[in-house]
């Protein structure tokens, strides 16, 4: 009799498994009449053109094409739901956020590499990490933080003064944004310094997260199959990421030895932080003055309830998530930004003079610093229209309806006021595609023009009601899983304009530059899939002061 109550418990987990599989093929979907492109491959459908590094031409195609709404084919025939529209993204983000969650894959593989930070957790857990994070990210302590910031970015300004003060030098840019941007998270972020910012190159650790990017991509298939690793608890908890460390592919062991590096370093700092803290050690006299974010946080952590207590893999995975999330976005921003104004020599000059005018460049608080026109404009175009994070994945937990601000036609010809979402449909939010859309932004939407910040937005862009946090724009998403982070990288792009352009002046080189359209854009020379490097020529400004 057991027996044959195992024999059958296997049959039917075989038929579970199978039907889930195959249902989509029998089943009709509502997903089958919303137009979309046609895939050229069955195993991984549009999803090798979707996160392709020279994916560019197809994000494209889809803005042109389909009107915010397209439907793509995954892995194995699958149906994806391909969104840009407002209407349908407030619905994504905001109004039904907890049923179009992160993907389970998201979710695991970042838990395999990262710990259990923000980006591994989901529901009441991640919402308990977010009420605790809140108040660190808040205005309020972003001000407390100003002159660690121009302390930081002053290093900077010297490093390249030594570089240029004999003539022109070709820098790479992209080096020295990432290079900036772990020590701005490891003074302001983490009462720690990684790269005094002395030497022509970063120390190793240091220059291995700026493979993170490019290893992510690699790795976007293979990634996709790693919440099927086991998530073993107790004595073999850590088989899941052995077995992650034997998969034979260059990107995940990049990635695998990256975290191991990450969550190493990640450990020492919080153990010498919390040793400190517990003998009642002032850090006052610490990297970060005791205000950086996870001195503030550990405090915070050791005052809270037990309930609300976070524990301590999940501070150190906070700390793992954060190195990341700033040296690799924020750069990239920055180089992004950079690029531009190397392009525009005219609104580089103009930007120039309102921040020498306002004294950016001897310091300045968060409000006027914040407060400045074009620099906000610079900011706000560059990230609208060159969002670093392309797109990211939700997955349907339980049928939804989608409504949408405009009808579409469907592929036999009927008028589509809204869509059955069914349960585990994977959807795809277009962040830069929304950012672009000339329906929303006018014809002129794929043009960078600072300027259209400098006058009141057309009503096109205030009646869409696009749900982002920051800006009208998806760059930094919206809901419960924005970006925690946006005003500390948006106060540290602003310090290091303000005093890079007050004191020097760049300018494109002959060589040919490739944003890779990674989960991060990053930029490369000649060819997609290079190291990321951004090669400028940079001068010394004839109207610098010493």
């Amino acid at each position: 009799m057991p027996t044959q109550l195992v024999q059958a418990a296997v049959i039917c987990g075989i038929t579970w498994m199978l039907w889930r599989f195959c249902r989509q093929w029998v089943v009709k979907s509502s997903l089958d009449n919303i137009p979309g492109p046609s895939s050229n491959s069955w195993v991984y459908g549009n999803l090798s053109q979707l996160l392709a590094l020279d994916s560019w031409p197809f994000h494209n195609y889809l803005l042109e094409n389909y009107p915010g709404i397209a439907s793509l084919k995954g892995s194995f025939g699958s149906k994806i739901l391909y969104v840009f529209e407002p209407s349908a993204l407030h619905h994504v983000f905001v109004k039904d956020q907890y049923i179009y969650d992160e993907g389970q894959f998201f979710f695991r593989s970042n838990e395999l590499l990262l710990g259990k930070g923000l980006l591994a957790t989901w529901g009441d857990h991640h919402r308990k990490q977010r009420k605790m994070l809140n108040p660190v990210f808040s205005p309020k302590h972003m001000r407390h933080m100003v002159p660690i910031f121009y302390d930081v970015g002053r290093l900077l300004v010297r490093a390249i003064d030594e570089r240029v003060r004999a003539g022109a030098a070709e820098l790479d840019i992209n080096e020295w944004m990432g290079r900036t941007a772990l020590e701005f998270v490891g003074q302001a972020g983490l009462g720690y310094s990684f790269d005094p910012l002395v030497n022509d190159k970063a120390d190793e650790f240091a220059s291995s997260l700026k493979s993170f990017s490019g290893a992510l991509a690699k790795a976007a298939i293979p990634r996709r199959i790693l919440p099927y690793l086991p998530r073993i608890q107790g004595p073999f908890a850590g088989l899941g990421r052995w077995l992650m460390s034997k998969v034979p592919h260059d990107g995940v062991q990049t990635l695998v030895a990256l975290a191991d590096k990450l969550w190493g370093r990640s450990t020492e700092i919080y153990s010498n932080k919390k040793v400190a803290l517990e003998r009642g050690e002032s850090l006052g006299e610490r990297v970060g003055d005791g205000k950086d974010i996870m001195s503030t946080l550990l405090k915070a952590n050791m005052e809270a309830s037990g309930e609300d207590k976070l524990a301590e893999e999940e501070l150190i995975g906070q700390m793992g998530t954060l190195i990341l999330a700033a040296v690799d976005t924020t750069s990239n921003a920055l180089s992004l930004i950079m690029t531009r104004l190397a392009e525009h020599p005219d609104v580089q000059q103009k930007l120039r003079e309102e921040i020498l005018s306002a004294g950016a460049d001897k310091g300045l608080d968060f409000d006027a610093l914040m407060g400045l026109p074009l620099l906000e404009a610079v900011c706000r175009e560059t990230l609208r229209i060159d969002a670093p994070v392309t797109q990211v994945f939700r997955e349907v937990n339980q049928d939804v309806v989608l409504p949408l601000s405009q009808p579409i036609r469907g592929r036999d010809g009927s008028m589509i006021h809204e869509i059955h979402v069914p349960k585990d449909t994977v959807v795809v939010a277009g962040l830069l595609n929304c950012n672009r859309n000339k329906a929303i932004w006018g014809e002129d939407a794929y043009e960078w023009k600072p300027e259209r910040f400098l006058s009141p937005l057309p009503a096109t862009v205030t009646e869409a009601k696009i749900p982002g946090v920051y800006s009208n724009l998806m760059t930094f998403l919206a809901g419960g899983r924005a970006c925690i982070g946006f005003k500390f990288s948006q106060l540290e792009m602003k310090v290091i304009l303000s005093l890079l352009l007050s004191k020097f002046t760049f300018e494109k080189t002959a060589q040919p530059i490739i944003w890779n359209m990674a989960g991060v854009r990053y930029p490369s020379v000649g060819k997609h899939g290079g190291k990321a490097s951004l090669p400028m020529k940079v001068s010394l400004y004839k109207g610098a002061s010493d």
